[in-house]
């Protein structure tokens, strides 16, 4: 077995970051308080410790594992993670995002390494170097700030936590809890808890992000995009329906999502239906509204386009993700080259036809998207069942190829997958060609270095320059050209 070392960070810098309270580091690595056994965020507003006492772990795990329980005031399980589309050690961040991702279901460290095609010793190896502690410390320490969190934010009971978390026992959870927090899980339902009446039929949690934080310039993006039956932004919220499966079954239900800048935070409530899936909700939220990037450090890389044109490059953008990637490698090929609303059109009638009605608390929310098996298994020619839609035949065969891709295991849009291995399989695909795939890159896969050069929008942003010199140009910006194409499309009036 491999030993484990400690990853060394620069105790100036973090020491630095802990006394200014430095939103810009928050997740990026907590401090273990020695003269309070606690840990905490960098954002934290206790008062100071002194900088003897403090140590500091690149992880929540490695803290647990360094004898330190959770900080009840900042409380890290809010914090935003790292992003498993950064460039630096990508292999670690997307066993990290597996395991957040399907933290209830009992993956074992050898299943784990062979989704992502290495060893476990190698997986290791490499997740130690990036978080201080083995896959497996890391998912318990998923599980229990998890449902840390659900006793703290929600009314569900403690049985209803500890097995939304993941935990098969109640007894194994009481005992790791206590182990490891010094706490019972009653000891944290005893804080007085104010619900009101809409929480009985969901419940919200508020995952993280780091400032600053374009919330108007996104949802405006999914507002002009919303996909009528599934999606709808009204007054600044989000919402949308889901379609989530686990080894239980398919799970379906509702999601809603708001901006809370006074927390740097989002406030997420989703269904009681989708608690079997929760884990799953909020990994695909926190791509959908790619909470874990490091916003300063994209905008360094690409401040230099506002010699371009000033303001053409802003602090906070983010790059809208997807929370289904099969909806949106659809809706990117129903989008070829024709407006944003004629594509909502298409995909709209795409959705009545084969979409799976659900019934919400929202009146513009009554279908979840169809998965690839759906169009996969159509009998007959692809054509005959959407080209009544008005869907070309050659978009019908593409979406087609795509499902069968999909459903054969020839394709993957999962967060494991290599994205640009996965790119370069779609370009195989009919019709498929650098628009679609770049588009889908970006927002399916939620790849940083995507570029669609040929976009309309983009060429406009750009005044028309010729596709060749804007690929060129972009060189400039990797390895976060999506980031430069969302500024671009932002700088024009009309998206």
């Amino acid at each position: 077995m491999d030993k484990i070392k400690p990853v060394v960070l620069d105790r100036g810098a973090c020491y630095a970051a802990l006394s200014a309270h430095d939103a810009r580091f928050d997740g990026k690595f907590f401090a273990g308080v020695s003269s309070t056994g606690i840990y905490c965020r960098p954002v934290c507003r206790v008062k100071r410790p002194k900088a003897e006492n403090c140590s500091y772990y690149p992880s929540a795990a490695a803290a647990e594992a360094g004898g330190y329980r959770p900080c009840l005031k900042c409380r890290p399980e809010l914090a935003p993670g790292l992003s498993p589309a950064d460039a630096a050690a990508r292999l670690a961040r997307k066993a990290a995002f597996i395991i957040s991702h399907d933290c209830p279901e009992e993956n074992t460290l050898a299943e784990l390494a062979g989704r992502l095609g290495i060893s476990g010793r190698h997986l290791r190896r490499v997740f130690n170097a990036e978080y201080g502690v083995s896959p497996v410390r890391y998912v318990q320490t998923c599980r229990l700030l998890l449902a840390k969190n659900l006793l703290t934010d929600t009314n569900l009971s403690i049985t209803e936590s500890a097995m939304t978390a993941g935990f098969g026992s109640l007894r194994r959870f009481n005992d790791l809890f206590k182990k490891q927090y010094r706490l019972t899980p009653g000891d944290i339902r005893k804080q007085d808890k104010h619900f009101s009446e809409k929480d009985k039929s969901g419940i919200t949690l508020f995952p993280a992000y780091r400032p600053p934080y374009e919330w108007d310039k996104l949802i405006k993006f999914f507002s002009d995009r919303a996909l009528p039956g599934i999606e709808e932004v009204r007054g600044g919220v989000y919402r949308r329906t889901a379609a989530l499966q686990n080894r239980d079954g398919l799970h379906r239900g509702w999601i809603s999502v708001m901006n809370v800048p006074a927390k740097n935070a989002l406030a997420v409530t989703l269904s009681r239906s989708l608690l079997p899936v929760l884990p799953k909700v909020l990994a695909r939220i926190k791509i959908l509204f790619d909470t874990d990037c490091s916003p300063l450090e994209i905008y360094e890389k690409l401040s230099g386009m506002n010699r371009i044109r000033a303001g053409l490059c802003a602090a906070g953008t983010r790059l809208p993700g997807s929370f289904d990637p099969f909806e949106m490698a659809v809706r990117a090929v129903l989008g070829q080259q024709i407006t944003v609303k004629a594509a909502g059109t298409l995909a709209a009638r795409f959705v009545a036809a084969f979409g799976e009605k659900l019934t919400s608390p929202f009146d513009d929310l009554f279908y979840t998207f169809p998965g690839p098996e759906t169009i996969y298994h159509l009998e007959g020619p692809v054509e005959n069942h959407l080209g009544p839609l008005g869907i070309t035949g050659a978009r019908a065969r593409s979406i087609y190829a795509l499902a069968e891709a999909l459903v054969k295991g020839r394709i993957s849009l999962t967060p494991e997958a290599d994205s640009e291995a996965e790119m370069k399989k779609l370009m195989s695909l009919p019709g498929f060609g650098p628009w679609t795939v770049n588009y889908i890159g970006m927002r399916a896969l939620s790849w940083p270095d995507a570029f669609p050069h040929t976009d309309y929008g983009i060429k406009k942003a750009l005044g028309g320059k010729p596709a060749e010199e804007i690929l060129a140009l972009a060189e400039h910006w990797r390895p976060w050209r999506s980031y430069a194409a969302v500024d671009l499309w932002n700088s024009l009036e009309v998206l």
